[in-house]
């Protein structure tokens, strides 16, 4: 029997596969984020049996609020099971698909992230059962920040679903209109995460401190609101591509826009949760040394601020895919040219994001151990963080390469490959080098604050360690430089 693809037919495919896509990813993080309530309420209540009723209430207090990302994902996936789109055109098939990778995706990590705040809250309320009151309502100022990039998701995916494509072609729009999905899906992954864990630790300080509830409360939003910017400019990059989107154009113009969904997307995920580390770092040490109050803001704000870089390298990349027009053939060659660019940035910035912020969070616990060695522990901060963001710049440098390369060969399969195996060489190859080197000099903030005596000693020893674990970006790095130029 021979199938049929009307423009009904192919539309009602791009919704289904998208509502399954929402609520499949969507499920995974509210449900994950509620799970943590519930165990750590069980733990709650063995410590207090006779508050299990009000630990209760809280624990579903804080699953509810976790289940909100899940509630959207339901939602979009309701509406694109049941709904007719095919009145938009036959661009309406991407616009659905995307609309659930968006949501799905974009669920996820405020799910995980608003269970951190509310576990810690119970927790702390066991500990300190006179604040049990002050405790929850911190637990829902945390956790309504952490909802913020699935309200992102949310309103990307609307707009997806009801933007009128009538008259336009699937290709380049269409693929525009993916790109705009998995730029603001996964842009809001580290975001929600990140911002959750600045929450909890938020929280647990509260218990530990009550009479710093205040002072923690600014820290964990100010740092909470940093955290979302790499969420923001996936947003801003979703948005473009849906309003100003090109309606005509070759196969590069396709792959340019994808690309550009594809790196401000991944490389919103380091950053994003490394921001949220930071900010949990920040939290906890005040927590901890109440007179580093005054000076752990700022410390916090300088350590996020280079957490920012490897995302705007994405954000810069993204932008040249969208806006310039390239000198390369319109071929398969040229398509998977910028495709790599785009993978090997978005992948390449993670490791590097990550790796900031637990450089960040350590050197704010060092500034708590020992404040008045603040301006050595800031300096061997920036240090660590700058050789940690060399991955993310390796893979920017590929990106460059890729797409102001010289395509003027034969247009074959493997050629087309190798360009593609470039981009992810170098994008899956920064991620574990830029994770060691701030794990590394994370270690090293820690460790002057500890003995800050031997800071020359930790300063020789980071590097030395930095520079063996960046080896195998490096190993990555010439891969790439080989299937660009040499096969």
């Amino acid at each position: 029997m021979d199938m049929v693809f009307d423009t009904v037919s192919i539309v009602k495919a791009g919704q289904f596969l998208g509502a399954g896509i929402s609520i499949g990813f969507g499920a995974i993080g509210a449900a994950f984020g509620e799970g943590l309530v519930g165990g750590f309420a069980n733990c709650s209540i063995g410590r207090r049996i006779g508050m299990a009723s009000p630990y209760t209430r809280t624990m579903l207090i804080g699953q509810a609020v976790a289940e909100t990302s899940g509630i959207f994902a339901l939602m979009v996936s309701v509406l694109l099971v049941f709904g007719d789109f095919s009145a938009n055109g036959v661009c309406a098939w991407t616009a659905t698909l995307s609309a659930g990778i968006c949501m799905g995706l974009g669920a996820l990590g405020s799910g995980v992230g608003a269970g951190y705040p509310a576990l810690e809250a119970i927790w702390g309320a066991a500990r300190q059962p006179a604040v049990g009151g002050q405790m929850t309502t911190t637990m829902l100022i945390g956790q309504a920040v952490c909802q913020t990039p699935a309200i992102f998701s949310l309103v990307i995916a609307f707009m997806l679903m009801f933007r009128n494509c009538v008259g336009l072609d699937v290709w380049p729009y269409g693929a525009s209109l993916l790109g705009a999905g998995i730029a603001m899906g996964f842009g809001a992954i580290g975001s929600g995460w990140g911002g959750g864990q600045a929450g909890g630790a938020a929280c647990e300080g509260a218990a530990r401190q009550p009479h710093l509830r205040g002072p923690l409360t600014t820290l964990m939003l100010v740092g909470q609101a940093v955290a979302q910017t790499p969420a923001i400019f996936a947003l801003l990059v979703a948005i473009m591509l849906i309003s100003i989107g090109p309606t005509e154009g070759t196969i590069l113009t396709s792959a340019a826009v994808l690309g550009a969904g594809i790196s401000v997307g991944f490389g919103a995920i380091g950053s994003g949760m490394g921001n949220g580390i930071t900010a949990e770092g920040a939290c906890n040490a005040i927590s901890r040394e109440s007179s580093t109050t005054k000076d752990m803001l700022t410390f916090m704000l300088v350590g996020q601020a280079v957490g920012q870089t490897p995302v705007i390298f994405s954000l810069v990349v993204a932008l040249m895919l969208m806006f310039i027009t390239f000198n390369i053939p319109a071929t398969l060659v040229g398509f998977c040219a910028l495709l790599a660019a785009g993978i090997s940035m978005g992948l390449g910035a993670i490791g590097s994001g990550w790796g900031n912020g637990a450089t960040g969070a350590a050197a704010c616990k060092a500034v708590a151990m020992e404040p008045t060695q603040r301006p050595v522990i800031l300096t061997l901060m920036l240090v660590g963080q700058a050789v940690a963001q060399t991955p993310a710049i390796f893979a920017l440098l590929v990106a460059f390469i890729l797409m102001f390369g010289n395509y003027t060969g034969p247009v074959t399969l493997p050629a087309a490959m190798a360009l593609l195996a470039a981009g992810i060489s170098m994008g899956f190859g920064a991620i574990g080098p830029g994770i060691g080197n701030g794990i590394t000099a994370a270690a090293a903030c820690e460790a002057v604050g500890n003995r800050p005596e031997e800071r020359g000693l930790y300063m020789r020893t980071m590097l030395v360690a930095q520079a063996v674990a960046q080896s195998t970006a490096i190993y990555a790095l010439v891969i790439a430089f080989v299937l660009i130029f040499v096969v």
